[in-house]
């Protein structure tokens, strides 16, 4: 066998099943064997591979290994010349094996080979190329020099910045995401350190590899695209914890002495460092619009108030100091709960949710009002009146903001993109069917033909053509049907037309179209799989805030339910249970148990079971009610299940 491809998978079943269709294309003109080793992914992807790629050797983990691990799981079972390690969220080029392989023939000192990668907007991928991480490497990428100076040997020798994109170089350190290796190479430096999880096994190796007398290449013949952020989400503080753990782990191995203790301080206050910054720029992006409400709607209270008191009651003076420290800052943060828990804050366009939110505020503000001393009562005149501007100014901030962003006042109305489709007809015609399934914001101004000529009543001309279709079309939006052009082209359009538009891959007979517009966020799908109104926050926030709403009804008026509720024990300890969030008072029925490819919930104390007047005993019925409880889940629907299983509370 001349080539191993090893391919590790944890949850990202739609972009592995493109890698694989990529993979069968790029193996046709050399002997390839493909392992697919999955970490106990919950999304199908075992069950995907085995219908769809028969001739992948499969290992199914019971449990995330990690990725040094399950490498070394194929590794030793593989029988390559070569041995290729390569990320599931990427797409390589028809001749991309090929064309690597007889490089590394060709140069027999070569121990292992990267390539030139793109993102899922065709920008090149500054990790191609890298260097050791050096502490003052390190230092640079921590602190942004490299960023500010992309091109300096001094402060970028971390992505060798200073390198042609386009020329073969001698380099360091290998990326994970393609990773070509000479099994003779592995015999002498071993396999994958398994002391690192997930980051700095690849860096670990390169230099092992270097160690052992072998030159480490890069080779930019051939591209390929890494959905860079796919297997693994970037911006999160985990993210940060675990690579600069990682990168400690290299250093506490390979350097000695001063070196090591200096680099290990250096990446312990990195750590402290990117966390910070990290939770700085996640607070940001979560609290400016509430931040920015309260402003709006206290500032208008202060002025509303001294309008009315000179208005009507002729007197600056009227209204007590006490309505700005207690009565407007108390009237605030109830309409900034209730926005938050309707859901407003999450879809920050939907102006539905930010009216329920004002709504259910105003409604709390009024019953709390008669509940307040005489001295906090201050006028229900304000209060209506500070509803009214509550309601106004927080719509009129969305549509500001809205216009800055889009330079549109369609607030809450997400505006569809101009696309194109790029394909033969019969597959554009399929293209079409997925995206009006997924209700995709997109208007398809036509297709273009991947061959040369083109019927002009069909197409709006061949792909040659494409960069002035995107022009007069003003297309925002190239979706590139991948049984129809290769993906050596597809990735030579994305990077000639640039990351200004968005680019999305249709795979072979796959019922998704997959994209990513940015190594740093997640990718996008247009899929017809079913969506869980129970894996969305506002529900399973107010599924929360319901179980603890009702542990508290039941602790109140506790004697009544130990004499109608069975097993009063069991009652008193699923109270306990649900108050510390161990438990919900309704999840899935216990055939959820052997299937994972749903949300997952607490475990409930009732189910969807306990609404029926009949409890079937098949699990494949049960399983059916756990997926509409959790496609179609509703607050009112635990409320329905919690009064026909009220007896059952203690079970």
């Amino acid at each position: 066998m001349k080539l191993s491809v090893i391919i590790v998978n944890y949850n990202v079943r739609h972009f592995l099943e493109q890698a694989l269709l990529s993979v069968r294309k790029a193996s046709r003109q050399l002997p390839t064997e493909v392992w697919v080793v999955d970490n106990n992914s919950v999304d199908d992807s075992v069950a995907m591979v085995r219908e769809k790629f028969p001739e992948v050797h499969l290992i199914a983990n019971t449990e995330n290994t990690g990725f040094a691990v399950a490498n070394n799981q194929a590794i030793a079972r593989s029988t390559g010349e070569y041995v290729l390690l390569l990320n599931p969220d990427t797409v390589v080029e028809e001749d991309t094996f090929e064309r690597c392989v007889q490089f590394m023939d060709a140069h027999p000192d070569a121990g292992g080979l990267g390539v030139r990668m793109i993102d899922g907007s065709g920008k090149f991928l500054p990790e191609s190329k890298r260097g050791f991480p050096s502490p003052w490497a390190a230092f640079c990428k921590t602190f942004g020099l490299s960023r500010l100076f992309p091109r300096s040997r001094a402060f970028n020798h971390y992505h060798l910045g200073y390198l042609d994109e386009y020329s073969t170089h001698e380099v360091e350190v290998l990326a994970g995401a393609f990773m070509l290796l000479r099994r003779s190479a592995l015999d002498k430096t071993g396999y994958l350190d398994e002391a690192f999880f997930m980051y700095g096994e690849d860096i670990d190796l390169s230099y092992r590899i270097l160690q052992a007398g072998y030159k480490n290449y890069y080779f930019p013949e051939t591209t390929i695209l890494h959905y860079k952020g796919e297997s693994t989400k970037k911006g999160s503080l985990n993210y940060v914890r675990v690579f600069y753990q990682a990168m400690i782990i290299f250093a506490r191995k390979h350097f000695q002495g001063r070196r090591a203790a200096l680099f290990v301080l250096m990446l312990q206050a990195a750590i402290w460092f990117r966390a910070a910054v990290t939770l700085v720029v996640g607070a940001g992006k979560r609290l400016y619009l509430p931040l920015l409400d309260a402003a709006l709607i206290y500032g208008g209270l202060f002025v509303l108030k001294n309008f009315w008191a000179v208005y009507y009651h002729k007197d600056p003076t009227y209204y007590d100091e006490t309505f700005m420290t207690v009565n407007a800052p108390l009237y605030t943060a109830l309409w900034l709960l209730g926005v938050y828990f309707s859901g407003g804050y999450e879809e920050q366009g939907n102006l539905r949710r930010l009216v329920h939110g004002l709504f259910l505020g105003t409604v709390f503000i009024a019953a709390v009002y008669g509940f307040l001393d005489m001295t906090y009562r201050s006028s229900r005149a304000l209060l209506v009146l500070g509803a009214a501007w509550a309601l106004t100014g927080t719509i009129v901030l969305r549509a500001a903001l809205h216009f800055f962003r889009y330079r549109n006042f369609n607030v809450g109305r997400q505006a569809s993109r101009n696309l194109v489709i790029v394909g033969r007809e019969e597959e554009s015609r399929r293209v079409l069917r997925l995206l009006q399934q997924a209700q995709a914001p997109v208007h398809c101004i036509g297709t273009v033909s991947p061959d040369s000529t083109a019927d002009a009543s069909a197409f709006l001309g061949p792909v040659e053509r494409l960069q002035d279709i995107v022009v007069i079309y003003r297309i925002e939006e190239i979706i590139f049907c991948a049984t129809d052009i290769a993906s050596q082209d597809i990735m030579r359009w994305m990077t000639l037309l640039g990351p200004e538009l968005e680019y999305k891959i249709v795979p072979e007979e796959s019922l998704s179209i997959i994209g990513s517009s940015s190594k740093d966020t997640p990718g996008e799908l247009y899929t017809i799989d079913v969506r869980f109104n129970i894996a969305q926050g506002l529900h399973r926030r107010n599924k929360r805030l319901l179980d603890l709403l009702v542990t508290a009804f039941l602790l109140v008026t506790l004697p009544l339910h130990l004499l109608l509720v069975r097993h009063r024990g069991g009652l008193l300890r699923n109270l306990a249970a649900v108050a510390v969030g161990q438990k919900s008072w309704v999840g899935y029925a216990v055939a959820q148990l052997a299937h994972n490819t749903l949300p997952p919930l607490r475990p409930g104390v009732l189910s969807p079971l306990d609404a029926l007047p009949l409890r079937p005993a098949d699990a494949a019925t049960q399983q059916r009610l756990n997926l509409l409880y959790a496609k179609n889940y509703r607050i009112e629907l635990d409320l329905e299940i919690l009064l026909k299983g009220y007896r059952r509370l203690g079970s």
